[in-house]
């Protein structure tokens, strides 16, 4: 699921890159077992969400920001995005001089483990319809029944902080009652935006019916970069770098259930695809 590159500094920064604040999920998960790690967090959040974008303009939007993560020195650089995972990472994969750690392909190797035979997965348009959770979990378990649903509302509901809003509580619980007409087992928050909806889900239906694959991905990455020797040496706290394409105010405000920032996130966009504009 990555790129081997032995040139790499193991005191390089972890790039970690999502639409917007979903993609803190993961950075969360990672910085508990990886504490040591400097990162580097973009938020695209001009172009949020990505799941009804075009694979033309995914790829145009993350070769821009790959860019901008090589030329920080990043060691590796997680896709902390469904969307992009499902859409893009094989026309990317070799493209860059980082490792590069796709979320649904990483916790699909974990998904097909578990032991039952009917899986649901709440996600984005884009990962429904590229059909990436099925296919992947197909390749290392054909037994498993996968079955996918869109929820067009919910990246929405956790960008501008509406979670908690009575019409948003009402949209969950009627997607939720449409997932369960197919009876499964387990349910996948498919999308690193939703496990901010677990306080609305939960009220609804068993928290254990829920999987954030955030967890066992932060895992199989820290696997992957102690066997490539790519672990930070150094025994005191990592620092990171937050950067956001628009509103880097409402991305602060929209963190606050995963992640407290300390300040707002840097403002960053970019120009033609190759320079980089700083403001803020």
């Amino acid at each position: 699921m990555s790129i081997s590159n032995n040139k790499q500094n193991n005191n390089a920064p972890i790039g970690f890159v999502d639409s917007g604040v979903g993609g803190l999920t993961v950075l969360e998960k990672v910085r508990k077992i990886l504490p040591c790690e400097d990162f580097i967090y973009y938020g695209d959040t001009i172009h949020t969400p990505y799941g009804d974008k075009t694979k033309e303009q995914l790829l145009e939007y993350t070769d821009e920001i790959f860019n901008f993560f090589e030329k920080k020195g990043c060691k590796a650089v997680v896709m902390a995005c469904n969307t992009t995972s499902s859409t893009i990472y094989d026309d990317i994969k070799n493209k860059y001089n980082f490792e590069i750690y796709p979320i649904v392909q990483s916790a699909a190797i974990i998904l097909s483990q578990l032991p039952i035979k009917r899986l649901g997965v709440f996600a984005t348009h884009g990962t429904i319809k590229s059909q990436s959770y099925p296919r992947e979990i197909a390749k290392y378990n054909k037994n498993m029944e996968v079955f996918g649903q869109y929820c067009p509302d919910w990246v929405h509901i956790v960008e501008n902080s509406l979670i908690n809003d009575e019409k948003s509580i009402k949209i969950v619980e009627n997607d939720l009652k449409t997932m369960m007409k197919n009876n499964p087992e387990k349910i996948v928050l498919g999308c690193t935006h939703y496990p901010f909806l677990l306080g609305v889900l939960t009220k609804f239906a068993p928290k254990e019916m829920f999987i954030d694959p955030a967890v066992d991905f932060a895992e199989f990455i820290k696997k992957d970069l102690t066997d490539k020797r790519l672990i930070n040496n150094s025994t005191t706290e990592g620092i990171g770098e937050f950067y956001v394409s628009a509103n880097p105010s409402l991305f602060r405000t929209s963190a606050e259930l995963f992640y407290k920032l300390n300040k707002e996130p840097q403002l960053l966009t970019f120009n033609n695809s190759s320079k980089t504009v700083l403001v803020g």
